[in-house]
């Protein structure tokens, strides 16, 4: 069985990861960088050393399709320029995963590549979760709700034999999101037109009325890019905890982390009224699976819905992407 490489590129790091099937041989963890390129290159020269240097299919992880692309799909060239047409939908992920992609061309130009996109899990949501209460002129622009940790939430599915009618999935880690899912689809999502929307994050604002960034506008942050800088790279438990967007260097009652266990369980209730109902939760990402004190905090004001089962599962996105990736190269 040839070897899959799986390429989890996030706006600063890249993890990669060999599959044959869905056995994982070999991986790496996401390492901190500045040059995606580059980073790439010394990648495949690692794996080479390791003995990995033939492989039958690419597998990426890319964060925002745009509303064009709302499915997983193999690379090609109108699909590739239909994708970098998607960059001011993630301007902060997309150009780090299209330096990967170039690279891998350059560099292995017969290979063939699969873009499992994190938005398309979320290509089943109905009218009254996707569209925002916009003039039709600005809808027309592709500004909807379309949700992200698709590749997280599709491998849950893959770990839960049956699936439950009504499920919610937390998938709480420096990003955050909450997703109702009936029957196996996406039917809500907390996250919107970009990750930065739901609940509040390691250093994402979550929602906020709109009203804030207009007054914002006209109080010094009129520069988008400083617009940008603050509701993504400034705010959420960094910012209300004045000490790290890390849970664990945080002190338990600080109010940072009883704001994210509040917003959080709130959400919850909210999927769960979406759904009619709720028979599993599952706790997933960082947060979700070690933090025992805040799945506490969310749960024990959960108590008066009806009776559900709560599960702990671990995100397993790198899987995912090989699933994909071989179902596309079969």
């Amino acid at each position: 069985m040839q070897d899959i490489l799986a390429l989890n590129c996030g706006s600063s790091s890249l993890k990669y990861g060999v599959y044959r099937g869905v056995e994982c041989v070999f991986d790496d963890d996401a390492q901190e960088i500045k040059d995606h390129r580059l980073a790439l290159t010394k990648a495949l020269e690692h794996l080479s050393a390791q003995g990995f240097s033939q492989f039958s299919v690419v597998g990426h992880r890319v964060v925002h399709g745009g509303p064009d692309l709302r499915q997983h799909f193999v690379l090609t060239d109108e699909t590739l320029a239909k994708l970098r047409s998607s960059v001011p939908f993630a301007p902060l992920h997309l150009p780090a995963s299209l330096a990967v992609i170039d690279a891998v061309r350059e560099k292995m130009p017969a290979v063939p590549q699969v873009i499992c996109l994190d938005t398309a899990f979320h290509n089943t949501l109905p009218d009254v979760a996707r569209i925002y209460a916009l003039p039709e002129k600005v809808r027309q622009l592709g500004v909807q709700r379309f949700g992200f940790h698709g590749l997280s939430l599709e491998s849950i599915l893959a770990q839960l034999h049956p699936v439950p009618t009504n499920l919610v999935v937390a998938h709480l880690g420096n990003g955050s999101s909450i997703t109702a899912i009936k029957n196996g689809k996406s039917i809500d999502t907390s996250m919107g037109l970009t990750p930065t929307g739901g609940v509040m994050m390691g250093t994402r604002t979550g929602d906020l009325d709109p009203g804030v960034m207009l007054f914002l506008s006209r109080h010094g942050f009129s520069n988008p890019d400083d617009l940008e800088a603050l509701v993504n790279r400034q705010s959420g438990l960094l910012a209300v905890s004045g000490i790290s967007s890390d849970v664990r260097h945080i002190p338990p009652d600080d109010l940072s982390l009883r704001m994210f266990a509040y917003q959080v369980r709130k959400t919850i209730a909210g999927m769960a009224a979406a759904l009619g109902g709720l028979d599993l939760l599952v706790f997933t990402g960082g947060i979700g699976e070690h933090a025992e004190a805040v799945r506490k905090d969310i749960c024990d004001n959960l108590k008066w819905i009806d009776p559900f089962e709560i599960r702990v599962l671990p995100a397993q996105e790198d899987l995912q992407i090989a699933r994909i990736a071989l179902s596309f190269s079969k």
